[in-house]
């Protein structure tokens, strides 16, 4: 793909990843978001934090499996993105739930283990977030940067476990998501171990060919 064609892609993502919000917004205005619009808004920008933490993740391996470098370019689009729901999420949960007392939020927390799980999360979201531009990439290094990153890992485990332990019955929804997590990263530990397999089998075969031109 060319330049003008890789932009339009990032411009297609940019714009549909809003859709949800915007659609979100309309229906609020609008009082069409059922018997409990609160409770809506909430679990609906919650699931959409994870889609977009697995559509992240998933840059990596489909661009490994399918060759397609350009796709890297729309890590940071959808990993911002999920951190934009993370934050609505978390807004919906302080304002309607808790009307922004702090103390009432912190009391929660040490209550309640899926409150602790997706504050977590949502804490090892913000660091990516704020390291997600070129000048901070420049600024850490690409090794430093590159570890901070590996971050959105334990983000993702906090999150799906945090949607487990909140729905009480039909537990089918975060075990799919765990499901996909657990596929995504298993990919990169097979890649890592292949990898390292074959850094280990290199020095042999050259030393194998070095005697046998001897």
């Amino acid at each position: 793909m060319n330049a003008s064609d890789i932009r339009f892609s990032k411009l297609v993502v940019l714009i549909n990843a809003a859709v949800p919000a915007a659609i979100l917004a309309r229906d609020y205005y609008r009082a069409e978001l059922g018997a409990n619009p609160l409770e809506f808004v909430t679990h609906t920008t919650g699931i959409l934090t994870l889609t977009f933490l697995m559509l992240t993740l998933a840059v990596t391996p489909l661009r490994k499996l399918f060759r397609l470098p350009w796709t890297v370019q729309l890590r940071r689009t959808l990993g911002l993105y999920a951190f934009f729901y993370g934050t609505a999420h978390l807004i919906a949960y302080m304002w309607f739930d808790k009307f922004f007392a702090i103390r009432a939020i912190i009391t929660d927390v040490g209550k309640r283990p899926f409150i602790a799980f997706g504050m977590t999360g949502f804490t090892l979201m913000v660091p990516l977030a704020v390291t997600s531009t070129n000048a901070m990439v420049k600024r850490l290094g690409g090794r430093r940067w590159n570890q901070l990153h590996r971050l959105i890992y334990p983000a993702a485990i906090a999150g799906v476990i945090h949607y487990y332990l909140l729905v009480k019955a039909d537990t089918r929804i975060p075990l799919t998501f765990g499901g996909v997590l657990l596929v995504l990263l298993g990919y990169r530990v097979f890649e890592k171990f292949r990898m390292s397999r074959g850094s280990r089998q290199l020095p042999k075969t050259k030393l194998r060919g070095e005697e046998s031109q001897a």
